[in-house]
């Protein structure tokens, strides 16, 4: 929706929590949102197999920022803080028999980017990574503990 990677994760993570703190009272709610950012183009959720097999083709050999942005809201009281985090991962170079192996045989519509790092075969994509791990997967843990304890 936003051209502005921190602010795509950011509308999606507020637009969660708070669509779901409607429904949830008196509860904790969290919201949110990952995506993989390739010089500063935002790879979400591939449509069809087509486009993910043209993601790992694009993230081949190349260094890419995965950004999870995180809402927590105490629906008690009303607050709410929103926090990121941002995760470098470096893609070693992928031959086409790979990526159709992955594609054919993991799930790459389901994730951001069409890979997932806690795949058996996706994690042999990434030479090494700066920062959460968790990130990747989707959630940084750590991110979220902190900012619960905020709220609590």
């Amino acid at each position: 929706m936003y051209a502005n990677p921190l602010q795509s994760v950011k509308y999606n993570s507020l637009l969660k929590s708070r669509t779901a703190a409607i429904k949830f009272k008196k509860e904790i709610v969290i919201g949110a949102d990952t995506i993989v950012v390739l010089k500063n183009k935002i790879l979400n959720k591939p449509k069809n197999l087509s486009e993910a097999k043209r993601y790992l083709s694009l993230l081949s050999g190349k260094v890419h920022t995965v950004i999870t942005g995180i809402n927590v809201i105490n629906t008690l009281n009303g607050e709410e803080v929103f926090d990121f985090e941002k995760t470098k991962v470096y893609f070693r170079h992928l031959n086409k028999d790979e990526i159709n192996f992955y594609v054919n045989n993991f799930k790459p519509l389901d994730k951001a980017g069409a890979y997932g790092i806690q795949d058996d075969f996706g994690c042999l994509f990434i030479d090494k990574i700066e920062g959460d791990y968790y990130n990747i997967v989707g959630l940084p843990l750590v991110k979220l503990y902190t900012n619960l304890k905020k709220i609590i």
